[in-house]
């Protein structure tokens, strides 16, 4: 565990803070988090998907006002944002699934690229705005495969409908802080975050709900690109450096912060699918090896690493959890969901773990 930039409670306390995407898998940490430190949350967002999902399990516990709309909808969102009057936002309402994206690749593009710029207009039109953040993905770079982890200087990019989607939404919301927040007070900005892991992700072709999945309904665990590198790290990382960026942005040296920010694991945290599916398994206590997919799949990228420098020397932040720290966490939330135990204090519990 190393020192790392801490989220400030007394910063959030009473706060005014729009966060988009509250009922997904990040979103419902984020809005746990805020709400255990005395936020004023408007959460905004569309009903959660499938059977399981961690928003219902702590909805009724968390002490916040959600709406349940679509970012598309222009006129629906400027009305929840005038009403809110937020002087923060965490915009992280997205279609975030890889091959749905190929799918549903025009819903993809107007909910990551359009609802962002509905978002942005409505934000535009507020006068006690401090800061917004701007969520989008560590996919959003040209990826060639050289073996580099990415830098926030190198080119945006991206083959797949979400990854290409997420690329335009860091081009568009670069163009509105430039040509509608020039002379505002209010600090925008973009922040990149490796593939998250942790309690409470139910969501479809993800590697750790598929492996419970598995182990639920005593099927043999499948994966599509058992080699292919991602920068692992638990979703408390990531929210933890969007808190802490925000805090900045809205501080007195706001205007002097990155204007986009990697937020990603240690150098040799980056480890193989096959690697991670084996460890959960056998902490799920599925037997046997996992097996390989046998029909075409769409095309991802095999290797994908994130540098995060800047966010080290500009905001104090790493990670706190190793990679056995992050599963360990991941697989005791899941053992607890299925033991029917508290999950709000679970939940609450980590993320305790997680501030000291």
């Amino acid at each position: 565990m190393v020192k790392s930039a801490n989220v400030d409670p007394s910063f959030w306390k009473g706060r005014r803070v729009l966060l988009t995407g509250h009922t997904g898998f990040k979103g419902a940490w984020a809005a746990a988090w805020l709400c255990k430190m005395g936020a004023e949350v408007t959460g905004l967002s569309l009903p959660p998907e499938g059977e399981f999902s961690l928003y219902g399990s702590l909805a009724g516990k968390l002490a916040l006002n959600s709406q349940l709309i679509d970012i598309r909808d222009q006129e629906r969102l400027k009305e929840v944002v005038q009403e809110a009057n937020p002087e923060i936002v965490l915009h992280m309402a997205a279609q975030a699934l890889v091959r749905r994206s190929y799918r549903e690749p025009i819903s993809t593009f107007e909910t990551n690229v359009m609802g962002t710029i509905n978002l942005l207009q409505a934000l535009s039109e507020l006068t006690e705005l401090g800061a917004a953040l701007i969520v989008t993905s560590d996919k959003v770079y040209l990826n060639n495969e050289d073996g580099r982890a990415f830098r926030e200087t190198d080119p945006l990019g991206g083959d797949d409908p979400y990854s290409s989607s997420k690329a335009a939404c860091e081009i568009a919301t670069a163009s509105f802080a430039k040509s509608f927040f020039a002379t505002s007070d209010a600090r925008i900005a973009t922040a990149r975050a490796g593939n998250v892991i942790g309690g409470g992700d139910f969501s479809e072709d993800r590697l750790i709900p598929d492996i419970w999945r598995a182990a639920r309904e005593g099927k043999t665990v499948t994966l599509r690109y058992p080699e292919a590198t991602r920068p692992w790290q638990h979703v408390l990382e990531s929210v933890s450096g969007y808190l802490v960026y925000l805090q900045a942005l809205a501080g007195d040296e706001g205007a002097e912060m990155p204007k986009a920010l990697n937020f990603g694991p240690a150098d040799g945290e980056v480890i193989t699918v096959g690697r991670i599916a084996q460890q959960v398994q056998n902490a799920f206590g599925i037997e046997g090896d996992w097996g390989l997919v046998n029909k075409k799949q769409p095309p991802e990228k095999s290797f994908l690493a994130l540098d995060a420098s800047l966010a080290e020397q500009t905001l104090g932040w790493r990670t706190k959890w190793n990679g056995d720290e992050t599963l360990t966490k991941t697989v005791d939330w899941y053992q607890a969901f299925s033991d029917n135990e508290d999950i709000h204090a679970l939940t609450l519990s980590q993320i305790e773990d997680y501030e000291t």
